[in-house]
């Protein structure tokens, strides 16, 4: 079977060929856009209310109609282009009669104010000075103590103002609460009380010599019983005499029947009287509070110059330790037995005697406090005592190490002459070895 093989000629020429004049009548996809101005015929499209039936005309092919439509489209301007040109002019015309930098910096300037003026809000708030001048020279609201204007005040400043008053308030209501207390309570309970915050301690005496003034005060003069008492209570205060010339003075002005005008002259002397021991026993207990409070003064002081060098009897200590034995010396922080509170020192020995006993340690805190010099000397002892064990330890150590080494030494030297006496295997001879 044969094959023909038919030969082809091909010319080749180069062409100048303009791309843009090509590309530029070629239709794009904004040409295919239908016009939005009129959109396509349809059934429902007819004008008249009557409905588009020409696309069922028998006398027009689908070929003409087809060329008549393409035709309408190619006379009808495209809507792309009259939207483009539209647009094209309008900026060109808000182009020219307005500046878009100038309209941007505008803008940038306007925001800038606006974030100022945000700025300046943020740090202060306008009227509200004067509103709390009002208040502060009603006496409303109360001042800080610096020199910064009110004008000059932040939101964060009239926030801590107000919390403050808040605050102020708060320890004013805690303040006056004991005192509206105290001033509601009879005045036998306001003068306990006082004698107790006082720091007193003779509550049953206090209270037997208030008993006695109350009694006093609410005797009767009308009655014959409360004058004679009255006129006892009197003579025997001043010291008029013993108990037998009082009550003959008594008799002697029953008869006269000058018993009851005695007793009005005497009642209100009585009871100044009385009055004057309860202040007595309170000004006795006010003197000694005063005193403690001196004493505690005196004390505190005496523990600062102490402990201020940084060191206990030539005992340094570091500042950890030093803020510990102050605090523990000076604040009656923990609760006692007593019902009062103690300090760190108190604590520890109720500690270790009842809630945590160890009596050793006790015994030793005992001994140091009653003859330190004592004490200490012992710890002295006791510490040269360890150091000379621990130095005849050492020594001991260091000897035997070095008997030992020596043991060694001759224990190497006997391997080596051992090894100068091993036997030896001897060699055969040669036959025919020259002699």
């Amino acid at each position: 079977m044969s094959t023909k093989t038919q030969t082809v000629d091909s010319k080749v020429e180069t062409l100048d060929i303009n791309l843009d004049e090509i590309f530029d009548a070629a239709p794009s996809a904004a040409d295919v856009t239908l016009p939005e101005e009129k959109p396509n015929k349809n059934i429902f499209s007819g004008t008249g209310g009557k409905a588009d039936m020409s696309f069922a005309d028998p006398d027009l092919d689908d070929k003409d109609d087809l060329n008549a439509k393409v035709e309408e489209v190619v006379k009808e301007p495209k809507a792309e282009e009259v939207k483009e040109a539209k647009e094209d002019k309008v900026k060109e015309e808000v182009k020219e009669e307005v500046n878009i930098d100038e309209v941007i910096n505008s803008i940038d300037n306007d925001d800038s104010e606006e974030e100022k003026t945000e700025t300046r809000g943020r740090k202060k708030i306008s009227g509200i000075s004067d509103v709390f001048t009002k208040l502060i020279k009603e006496d409303k609201i109360v001042p800080f103590d610096d020199d910064k204007s009110l004008d000059d005040y932040t939101v964060k400043d009239w926030e801590e103002l107000i919390q403050a008053n808040l605050d102020e308030k708060a320890n004013e209501v805690r303040r006056e609460t004991p005192k509206k207390f105290f001033d509601s309570l009879p005045q036998e309970l306001q003068i306990a009380a006082r004698y107790v915050a006082d720091g007193g301690q003779d509550l049953k005496g206090m209270f037997a010599t208030l008993s006695q003034v109350e009694e006093n005060r609410s005797l009767d003069v009308k009655k014959s019983s409360d004058q004679e008492r009255i006129i006892t209570e009197y003579l025997s205060a001043t010291g008029y005499g013993t108990a037998e010339e009082v009550q003959e003075e008594i008799e002697i002005w029953k008869d006269l029947g000058k018993l009851e005008q005695q007793a009005m002259k005497f009642k209100p002397k009585l009871d100044k009287m009385q009055e004057k021991v309860v202040a007595r026993k309170l000004q006795e207990q006010e003197l000694k509070k005063k005193q403690q409070e001196q004493a505690s003064q005196q004390y505190m002081k005496n523990v600062y110059e102490t402990l201020k060098g940084g060191a206990i009897n030539d005992v340094k200590i570091d500042k950890k330790t030093q803020a510990m034995l102050y605090n523990g010396l000076v604040q009656p922080a923990y609760p006692s037995v007593s019902g009062k509170n103690t300090n760190l020192l108190g604590h520890l020995l109720e500690k270790y005697q009842f809630v945590e006993p160890n009596y050793g340690l006790i015994s030793e805190a005992l001994w140091l406090l009653q003859d330190p010099e004592g004490y200490k000397a012992k710890i002295m002892d006791k510490g040269a005592q360890k150091t000379i064990e621990k130095t005849v330890r050492k020594l001991k150590t260091e000897q035997s190490n070095s008997g030992g080494s020596t043991s060694l030494g001759v224990k190497d030297k006997e391997p080596a002459t051992k090894r100068t006496s091993k036997r030896k295997i001897p060699r055969a001879n040669n036959i025919f070895k020259r002699i």
